[in-house]
Formats: C-alpha cells, structure tokens, sequence
C-alpha cells in the first residue's frame, strides 16, 4: 500500500476529515516495526474564520505550518502533558487542518498520539513513509449509515463555531475492531468528555480541541 499523496489533502477540510474514515494511519517505530490503525474519528478545523481554529489567531510560528502545503503533520503540545496529531488540508496558503481524534484501539486523541509515540518530531514533515508517518487507503470503508456527524469536543468558547457538526464518528466496531467499552463509547457520543476521575474516562478530556488546528 501506498501513502495517501497530497492531492487528497488538497480539498476542503471536512471532506478530508470524513475521507479519512477507514483509512490506515501507519506509523513506523524506530526499530523499523510497522502498527497501523484504522481512523474511526476526526474533526475538522476549516479556516482562519473558524473561531475554534489555531488560525483564528493569524500567521504565528506555532501555526505556520498550518499556511504551508497540504499533506504536512501539524503536530503540537497541550496542557504540558498531550501531544496532538493533525494534517494541513486545502490549498496552500489558506489554514485548515483535520484533528485524528482516533484509530484502531484508540479513543481519543490523546491516547492515540501516546499509543503510536507522536511527538513534534513529526511537526512540519510530509504524511509520508519516509517520514516515519503516513495514511494510507487499504480499502475498508464505513457501512452505509454509520457515519455520525456531531459538534467538536470542548469548543464552547468559539462562540456560534461551536455548534457546527464538524465532528466525523464511526463506532470502531464497524472496522472489525473490539466492541467499544462503555466508559469509551461516552467518548464516541455527542456529549461531553468527563474528566479523568480514575474511572476510564479519556485522559485527553483536558485538551482543548478548539487548540487545534
């Protein structure tokens, strides 16, 4: 299988975020190991005029990435604690990007970019196997109706933005994967993400996902 190439990220932000739905993150280890996993959730971050968007905020060192070619990882640190994996979307020049909230056994971005060890070394650097990071397109596609499409998780604050369903769900069942535990499925639903009390719940419930891109 072949990485997916720049053209497929060179589209509007959330066809990119419900297209990755099925595809493979693949990521390989520094002892040349390969793990890869199917996407089940995204979110997509669609421009400088969404207030829940790093590019709200304009041109910064932090979110140039953002403003550069599409198919690069923006990858960035919240709360001193979770790292959190996008790619740049659309055009070059304009800012957009999808947020992986989750793949494979994964729920939660957090746990995603632990479990695969996605750091910033990974900021800037083409999706691509030479990378060490990639997608790829294996052919699995979610069943027909089983696609949920709800608001952003923990964006309250960007006002009117933050009611928009830029949120793409699939219940990782429908990969063939585990039947999603119930503190988990919480996760995968509309609602709000409780936070880490010590009963299973995502620790990623402190990032803030309007700090994404």
């Amino acid at each position: 299988m072949s990485a997916l190439d720049a053209e497929f990220f060179r589209r509007p932000a959330l066809r990119v975020a419900r297209d990755l739905l099925g595809k493979h993150l693949v990521r390989r280890k520094p002892d040349g190991a390969l793990e890869s996993a199917a996407i089940h959730e995204t979110e997509a971050y669609i421009g400088p005029q969404d207030l829940a968007c790093h590019a709200a905020r304009g041109l910064t060192p932090r979110t140039s990435v953002l403003f550069g070619p599409p198919g690069r990882w923006y990858v960035y640190f919240v709360y001193g604690i979770h790292w959190m994996l996008n790619a740049v979307t659309g055009d070059e020049g304009y800012p957009a990007a999808v947020l992986i909230r989750g793949a494979g056994t994964w729920i939660g971005p957090a746990r995603l970019t632990r479990g695969l060890a996605i750091d910033k070394q990974f900021n800037g650097l083409v999706a691509s196997e030479p990378s060490g990071l990639w997608i790829e397109d294996r052919g699995l596609t979610p069943p027909r109706g089983a696609v949920r499409r709800t608001p952003r998780i923990g964006v309250d604050y960007a006002g009117a933005w933050a009611a928009k369903p830029y949120r793409f769900v699939v219940e990782p069942r429908h990969f063939g994967l585990p039947e999603t535990p119930r503190g988990a499925r919480r996760l995968l639903g509309a609602g709000r993400i409780p936070r880490n009390n010590g009963s299973g719940a995502d620790s990623s419930r402190v990032v803030r996902p309007g700090e994404t891109a």
